[in-house]
């Protein structure tokens, strides 16, 4: 079929939409996403495009707005003629997208970690599952912290059902959760001071937050004005990362926890390259993160996907995708054939007075995708 393709002959580009929030409370890891995205479609048309046609982007920012993402992906799709989308940070984005791409035979490329347990036919997940952070997080937090885990999250899909998983995994290897909050996507700052007081009577030995957005530094800044101290108690996280380390401050991130595929601090060429572009182009001072990272990779291993199938359908598309390899700025990724989910890298990183995070513990080579917790049972005997 791709040598077929290959002889119909046009310069028309090819177009590809992208939803990221701009503006709203999502807009802090968002905007970095979209930034991923353009510098990965920027840097391929400058090589002279796929197969000789550039890439054009048609960007819709739904402003942090869950139904907005829904609409826009229909927009792009019928009347904007796009079959292929980047987009969506939050599961609950990713849901309202998902029936659309589903019903009108679409292709989302979703750049985020998420809570498992889910797949599509019409979705080609980059970011991380619960066996590629939650499983290690759990294991080093308990073997230097202790067992005692307090829960704060936003109140949305992904908070809840990460937590269903962290909660089996601390009670199943002897741990206690002492305490389990959500606040509204838009909690502001004075929300969060009665729940860190909350937190310091319970007396946990680790604070697990699935906070998202904006309102993440309102908890840590919280957290940071009430005295708790991360050396004893840390907060530890799987979406905070050096975007919102920036947002609350240096000196109010510095001590706690996030599992990532990626954190700016790998020490490699690629990653260095990747590194002093982004910062040449949006500035020095700009930090990079997972969710940028996992956007730029999957916009490559789309561009070479297309180079293979000369053609955006969404059935070759994903044919062609499973078991493709990147070398990506994390390492070594692939799509995994069964899941459709992306192969990645298992790190754990402590956040320091620069803003970037001090890498604690990291994988041998990437994590075989595993977004139902197959191989796991819920111990921690197999990490």
């Amino acid at each position: 079929m791709g040598a077929l393709n290959r002889n119909q002959r046009t310069s028309a580009p090819w177009r590809v939409g992208v939803l990221f929030s701009k503006t709203g409370f999502m807009s802090v890891i968002e905007e970095t996403q979209l930034r991923g995205t353009l510098i990965a479609i920027d840097e391929i048309n400058d090589r002279g495009g796929v197969n000789g046609r550039r890439i054009e982007p048609i960007v819709y920012d739904p402003g942090s707005e869950i139904r907005s993402y829904g609409q826009y992906a229909k927009r792009l799709m019928v009347e904007d003629g796009v079959s292929t989308i980047f987009g969506c940070y939050t599961s609950a984005s990713r849901k309202a997208v998902l029936p659309v791409v589903e019903r009108l035979g679409g292709l989302l490329w979703y750049p985020t970690l998420y809570e498992g347990f889910e797949f599509s036919p019409n979705v080609i997940y980059t970011g991380a599952t619960p066996n590629q952070n939650s499983v290690q997080l759990c294991k080093a937090l308990m073997s230097q912290f202790g067992n005692r885990f307090f829960f704060v999250g936003s109140d949305y899909v992904y908070p809840r059902e990460s937590n269903r998983v962290m909660r089996e995994l601390v009670r199943n290897n002897g741990g206690t959760v002492v305490g389990e909050r959500y606040l509204r996507l838009e909690a502001d700052r004075s929300e969060f001071v009665p729940l860190v007081r909350e937190i310091k009577q319970a007396q946990p030995d680790v604070i697990f937050s699935t906070v998202v957005g904006e309102s993440t530094t309102f908890l840590y800044q919280a957290y940071h004005d009430l005295g708790l101290n991360p050396k004893t108690v840390p907060i530890a996280s799987l979406t905070t990362t050096e975007a919102e380390i920036r947002a609350m401050g240096y000196d109010v991130g510095e001590g706690h926890y996030t599992a990532a595929a990626y954190f700016q601090g790998i020490e490699t060429a690629c990653n260095n390259s990747f590194v002093n572009h982004y910062q040449k182009r949006y500035g020095g001072d700009e930090p990079t993160n997972m969710c940028l990272e996992a956007s730029y990779f999957q916009v490559n291993l789309f561009a070479r996907t297309l180079e293979e199938t000369n053609s955006l359908d969404t059935r070759q598309l994903r044919t062609f995708v499973m078991g493709a390899e990147f070398e990506a700025p994390q390492g070594s990724v692939s799509i995994n054939p069964v899941w459709g989910h992306a192969d990645v890298w298992t790190r754990i990183g402590r956040a320091n007075r620069q803003g970037q995070f001090d890498i604690v513990f990291q994988s041998q080579t990437s994590v075989k995708a595993d977004p139902y917790l197959i191989g796991y049972g819920r111990c921690l005997e197999n990490c």
